[in-house]
């Protein structure tokens, strides 16, 4: 098998020599005309005129000044309600076979769009990843074990003429047939709809397996190998996989979880950064000596980019009417912005819900820093959530403690706000001096959250629980596993009901 491997890397090294990457802010524009003009006899292209955007010698900006930015509620409302009704041709040309359900931390109850198109989309980009994987410096042997796919059910919801899931499940049915060896766990255990039953026969089979890859949300696949290495009374999963050197994860920040998970193991893995949303692959990281991820500019997304700020982005975290919007031809490095992208699937200058930033502008590499509505702002604090991630670390380091999961709101205290954080934690000191020593950091390292300190906000708690309360809320008040996402940042409303549901299940 080794030698087989050695000629699978070889094979893949030499596709990597002859498929050179684009000329990024080239390949945007060709990716735009292709999208004005596949869709421009959609209802939305002559609604917006594509045939005439065509013509035009700027066709970036044409685009720009004729298609206003959309969040999903608008696009939904406006456009895609339609292809969930049986109408054809709205978005993009043809019916709907699929829509994948949102399981994103906003809201569990969207529908987006996955068209043929994208589907074939995404199985490019997974082909991308394959071949950069040589980057990593992997043995021969690497390229002849199974990988284990972490994600959604791939037994999809038949509604009338279209079928619903999540876009891990989606992605998993359309595997082509030449991928099914190397797949784990297979579609018979795939389609497992509830995950406590499908982790559990993962458990059993997982000594059937050589697997040398894992691919998941972090937290759900800590839970995932914890049970294998229970059921199969191991010390670490190396006993059973020997073999497994690659970690692609993706959906959240890994390095909350890589203490946790790495104690899983007997040897560190490789980790390598993924971008698949369910609007589509959005990035992948190519290189070891970086954490940033490289969009794809030639593969049926066009990405634009909003400066996240009070000018440009309101209180809601949606692109104010009127905002700059530049392509990445206009983009700066190492500034903050929120994403849009127009797809395949249709989905026109579209709010993903993520920041950004560009940290290499010549290899089209950027690094998520947070998401639009998980930014806290309620009494002008400006905290992003990479911002708390780095807070939390200095946490652990101060009090030799594991934090994975958070979340955190803007509650009254009186006529007051107060910042109030629910953390897990592995151990339990004292709630007010970890509030105290998590306050001194922030203010140390974002002036605008130190200013607030000194005005509207009046202060800082926090509260430590066992990290298994925030997956039984998940699982309680939606659903577990896949491609789930604890929310970082809530409304006072919303984080209340999240209080109350703790005090009930302490």
């Amino acid at each position: 098998m080794a030698v087989i491997g050695e000629l699978i890397k070889k094979a893949i090294d030499f596709t990597g020599m002859i498929i050179s990457d684009p000329d990024p802010v080239e390949a945007q524009e060709k990716v735009l005309r292709n999208l004005l003009e596949t869709a421009r006899l959609t209802a939305f292209g002559k609604a917006y005129n594509f045939t005439e955007l065509l013509q035009s010698d700027d066709i970036i900006t044409a685009f720009q000044q004729k298609v206003p930015a959309h969040d999903y509620d608008k696009m939904y409302e406006e456009w895609w309600h339609y292809l969930l009704e049986g109408h054809q041709n709205v978005t993009w040309p043809g019916g709907q076979q699929y829509f994948a359900l949102s399981s994103g931390t906003t809201s569990a109850s969207k529908y987006i769009p996955v068209t043929d198109d994208m589907l074939n989309a995404i199985r490019k980009a997974g082909i991308s990843e394959i071949t950069n994987i040589n980057a990593f410096n992997l043995p021969g042997d690497f390229f002849t074990k199974q990988i284990l796919m972490l994600g959604s059910s791939t037994s999809l919801i038949q509604k009338d003429d279209h079928q619903e899931g999540e876009i891990s499940g989606i992605s998993a049915s359309n595997l082509p047939t030449w991928f099914g060896g190397f797949y784990k766990p297979g579609r018979e255990i795939a389609d497992i709809a509830d995950w406590d039953e499908r982790v559990k026969k993962i458990a059993e089979e997982a000594p059937n397996w050589d697997i040398g890859c894992i691919s998941g949300i972090p937290a759900w696949v800590e839970l995932m190998l914890k049970e294998i290495i229970s059921h199969n009374k191991l010390n670490n999963i190396h006993e059973i996989w020997p073999n497994l050197m690659v970690y692609t994860t993706g959906g959240v920040a890994f390095e909350p979880y890589r203490k946790s998970l790495e104690q899983l193991f007997a040897r560190p893995l490789i980790y390598i950064d993924t971008y698949l949303a369910s609007e589509g692959f959005i990035a992948i990281q190519k290189r070891p000596d970086t954490s940033s991820m490289a969009l794809f500019p030639d593969n049926g997304i066009f990405y634009e980019f909003v400066p996240f700020d009070g000018d440009h982005v309101d209180e809601n975290g949606l692109v104010k009417p009127g905002a700059n919007v530049l392509s990445l031809a206009d983009a700066e490095e190492n500034v903050e912005y929120v994403l849009l992208i127009s797809t395949v699937s249709g989905a026109w200058r579209y709010m993903i819900g993520d920041t950004v930033q560009i940290t290499d502008k010549s290899k089209a590499e950027i690094k998520i820093t947070g998401r639009t509505k998980h930014f806290l702002n309620v009494v002008g604090s400006q905290l992003s959530v990479n911002q708390m991630n780095d807070a939390l670390r200095v946490i652990e380091q101060e009090y030799d403690v594991v934090i994975k999961e958070f979340i955190v709101a803007a509650v009254h205290r009186g006529e007051d706000y107060i910042h109030k954080w629910f953390l897990s934690c592995d151990k339990f000191p004292d709630n007010e001096k970890v509030a105290e020593s998590l306050d001194k950091t922030l203010r140390e390292n974002n002036k605008n959250y130190n200013v607030a300190r000194g005005r509207a906000l009046k202060g800082i708690e926090t509260e430590l629980i066992p990290e298994e309360m925030f997956y039984k809320w998940s699982e309680d008040t939606k659903k577990l596993g896949g491609q789930v996402k604890i929310p970082r940042v809530m409304k006072e409303e919303e984080f209340l009901e999240f209080e109350a549901f703790v005090r009930n299940n302490s």
